[in-house]
């Protein structure tokens, strides 16, 4: 398996471009995936550097209605008329964010989709979760127990001629199946992270094996203290988990930086053009299975406590 970043804000060590937006190329068993195809066809210059053939990808996951994760389609589908896409049917609604800075009557800027996009006859329109195959899901959010991350607050969706907040409906994350290891994709989980991962044990019963996602905490100016008691509250959660996380793009180095503190070697980062070593992310399992291995360890030397206790206890009654 291969989990290569095709681009994202950062300059990473491959020479290739970097701007605001996100792409993977994954490569399984039986699919060669993109997750989100970045602002601008840069996308594909860097995929051509990297040595990767588009023409070969079967299946693009959009992962919500945003210019930043869909402006390198067109250009995709150009070069490859057989992959299926698949969004979410809100993906082509009219979403903007909001610039306080900007002059009166241009402070709504559209950031959706070129609506060219909904067009091309390889969209497969979804509603809800959707199975691809044995290895492919789709996994969408039905309900929050928490809040949307601070930085929401900017994005919104127009109805008529009415802002109306984004609640993010057209935002769906990618669960990949591989020997046995469970790998969470999401762009930006807009809908936090820590929702999503409720979503995903609700689902499935358990915590995915390693999670590649931006988190959305990431501004221009400095953070409040509230929002950095969110960021802190964020990685505490996250720490609880016995999962990988790898994020990038709209998380931010600042917010990163802060996260990796309380996270340690839970949390890494992937810069523009890095390939993932998934295969290294094995050490994961080989945690989980120590600590599985101890909790059981523990439990039996308990028992043998609370019997050795009881064997006390009855045998000096009897005598």
């Amino acid at each position: 398996m291969r989990i290569v970043n095709l681009i994202e804000n950062t300059e990473g060590g491959s020479g290739c471009e970097f701007a605001h937006g996100l792409s993977f190329y994954i490569e399984t068993e039986k699919h060669r995936v993109l997750l989100d195809l970045g602002p601008s066809e840069k996308t594909l210059l860097n995929a051509e550097k990297l040595g990767i053939d588009l023409s070969s990808v079967d299946t693009v996951i959009l992962s919500h209605g945003h210019y930043d994760h869909s402006g390198g389609m067109i250009p995709f589908a150009e070069i490859n008329k057989k992959a299926v896409i698949y969004m979410q049917q809100t993906a082509t609604d009219d979403h903007y964010g909001y610039d306080e800075e900007a002059e009166e009557g241009k402070r709504y800027r559209y950031i959706g989709i070129d609506k060219r996009i909904k067009d091309l006859p390889q969209v497969r329109f979804l509603k809800g979760d959707y199975v691809i195959d044995d290895e492919l899901e789709l996994l969408t959010i039905k309900k929050r127990n928490r809040p949307l991350p601070f930085t929401n607050g900017r994005l919104f969706v127009k109805l008529k001629d009415e802002y109306v907040r984004d609640e993010f409906s057209h935002e769906h994350f990618l669960v990949i199946h591989d020997k046995g290891r469970d790998i969470l994709m999401s762009g930006c989980a807009h809908n936090g992270i820590p929702n999503i991962l409720d979503a995903y044990r609700e689902k499935y019963g358990k915590a995915p094996d390693v999670v590649i996602s931006g988190f959305h905490l990431m501004k221009k100016s400095e953070y409040s203290d509230e929002e950095l008691r969110e960021i802190i509250k964020t990685a505490r959660e996250l720490d609880k988990y016995d999962t990988r996380f790898i994020t990038c793009h709209c998380t931010g180095i600042p917010a990163y930086r802060v996260m990796k503190n309380i996270m340690g070697e839970k949390l890494g980062y992937v810069h523009s053009g890095d390939e993932i070593p998934v295969d290294a992310l094995g050490d994961i399992k080989k945690k989980e299975g120590r600590s599985s291995f101890m909790k059981w360890h523990k439990f039996f030397a308990w028992a043998t406590v609370f019997c050795f206790c009881l064997t006390m206890i009855t045998g000096y009654e009897k005598k």
